[in-house]
């Protein structure tokens, strides 16, 4: 019986929800945090260091992990990693809950970003193991991707409710119940899975991976905030260095950690740069947008995140969508009309002034959910379909690699720009007579600008507002339109790069 013809069953497909629930707290963990961190400040107060350390951890120790926890998983079993993920997970939002010390938060958070590695590409190379058939895994890789999608989009509304009826503390203990259910469910629902052959564990490739992905990624987003620019460069180029020499390193080693020839597939390269570059796009525009509802439209947390649920209902069936065209019409084809899609949706952003209403943003958002589901939906179902199931870890640590260097960039690169239109906005139409020091922090955030607008006389206040929001909306506008045209030569690098790529079989067995 050849792999096509294994099909899953209804107990696999219970065993994918199981996977799913994890991926779906690991998704509202990525944006709660946010939510609590005024009240977090007040009650432990931490230092301005301190707190982007809270921030950040999480993200540089899960970068960092990614590739190194999906090798273990290869070697040791990747339902085991799953699992111990699991334990870490739950104790360490016990720690986070019980916190009275900055550090103690950092700690926890840092604790939480190794667990998260180890959750989320096993998540993924159980999926490629579990549903064989091609069709039956995309259709699975789109109940994955909506996990995500939902999971982002109920974060500030599970956020903004728990700390509205609880404290900070809580969002911490969410964690446990859920993190408590896959430890059972797990074992019983979910096989087992391996690579026979994964050769030895190479600790210089570990220590270059991890040191190489948390240097490269923190020298962007340090030189993304501005304050120490040299510093940041010689971290990023440090990092840099660092991931060459692993690569030439796996190059060199019969049995490497990670298989980068695989990036000697076409499809698969296009597959995975199409991933980074879209969320390059799509993380630097719509962290502005999440702006721009709460602060120039002046929506409280919870009504911004309402008025983005419908994008995120939009994105959870657009997986579904996609599996249903890719029958019909080919691959590249559908992938390239989702980037112009979402291009389109950013595109929309061109007309925004200040009074546009909430309205507009979440159909724009509806563009970009149903565009970006499509393309990264049957993208990741080409990643994962140019390995064998025995090699899924590696494919699963480059996909999820892919995205957080796609965030950090994006976080880092179209924030600086949006920041940059801002502050030359500002500069122009800020009024005469503003008080010492008062234009160079309001130029920081438009946060800051709004405040020290509520604290002049009523006159002086109201033309700094206006200024502030009409330089915001200018610049998320030129940052939108920037967006687009990435998304744009995304469509176009699709439809060349994925082109002749068959939806029906495996590449794994074309390839090899």
């Amino acid at each position: 019986m050849t792999e096509t013809l294994q099909r899953a069953t209804a107990r696999t497909w219970v065993g994918l929800a199981v996977l799913v629930l994890p991926m779906l707290l690991i998704a509202i963990d990525g944006v709660v945090l946010i939510f609590a961190l005024a009240d977090i400040a007040e009650d432990l107060q931490p230092t301005g260091v301190q707190q982007l350390w809270i921030l950040d951890i999480y993200s540089l120790m899960l970068a960092g992990l990614l590739i190194t926890m999906s090798s273990l998983g290869d070697r040791f079993g990747r339902r085991k990693i799953l699992l111990v993920g699991a334990v870490v997970f739950a104790a360490a939002s016990v720690f986070g809950a019980v916190s009275t010390e900055p550090w103690m938060l950092i700690a926890s958070r840092a604790l939480l970003g190794v667990a998260g590695a180890m959750i989320m590409p096993g998540t993924l190379s159980l999926i490629r193991n579990m549903f064989l058939d091609r069709g039956q895994r995309r259709t699975a890789m789109a109940v994955w991707s909506a996990s995500g999608a939902l999971g982002a989009a109920a974060g500030p509304i599970v956020g903004g409710w728990i700390i509205e009826i609880f404290t900070w503390h809580a969002i911490f203990l969410m964690n446990i119940p859920v993190m408590v259910l896959l430890l059972v469910l797990a074992p019983i629902l979910v096989p087992e899975s391996k690579n026979p052959n994964p050769g030895g564990i190479d600790v210089p490739s570990i220590l270059l991976s991890l040191s190489g992905m948390i240097a490269f990624v923190y020298g962007v987003k340090t030189f993304a905030e501005g304050k120490e620019p040299v510093a940041a460069l010689v971290t990023f180029f440090a990092g840099l260095t660092l991931l060459v020499v692993f690569v030439v390193r796996q190059l060199r080693m019969p049995v490497p950690m990670i298989n980068v020839r695989l990036f000697r597939v076409r499809a698969f390269t296009g597959a995975v740069v199409t991933d980074l570059l879209s969320v390059f796009a799509l993380v630097g525009a719509m962290f502005a947008m999440t702006q721009f509802l709460q602060l120039v439209a002046g929506l409280s947390v919870i009504q911004s995140a309402l008025w983005m649920l419908p994008q995120a209902a939009m994105s959870a069936c657009a997986g579904f969508i996609a599996a249903a065209l890719v029958k019909r019409f080919p691959t590249s084809i559908i992938v390239a009309i989702g980037g112009l899609i979402t291009a389109g949706g950013f595109a929309m952003l061109l007309t925004l002034d200040p009074g546009t209403p909430p309205w507009f943003i979440a159909i724009s958002l509806c563009l970009v959910g149903l565009g970006a589901g499509v393309a990264m939906t049957l993208t990741n179902d080409l990643i994962m379909s140019s390995v064998r199931p025995e090699e899924s870890g590696q494919a699963a640590a480059i996909s999820e690699t892919a995205y957080e260097l796609g965030t950090a960039f994006g976080t880092a690169i179209l924030g600086s720009v949006l920041l940059g239109f801002y502050r030359a906005g500002l500069a122009d139409t800020a009024p005469s007579g503003l008080p010492g020091g008062i234009l160079d922090s309001a130029k920081e955030t438009l946060a800051a600008a709004l405040l020290h607008a509520r604290e002049l006389t009523a006159d002086l206040g109201a033309a700094l507002y206006t200024a502030a929001t009409d330089s915001f909306t200018s610049a998320l506008s030129w940052t939108g339109g920037i967006a687009a045209l990435i998304l744009l030569a995304v469509a176009m690098f699709a439809a060349v790069m994925l082109r002749g790529v068959s939806a029906q079989e495996d590449l794994a067995d074309v390839e090899h």
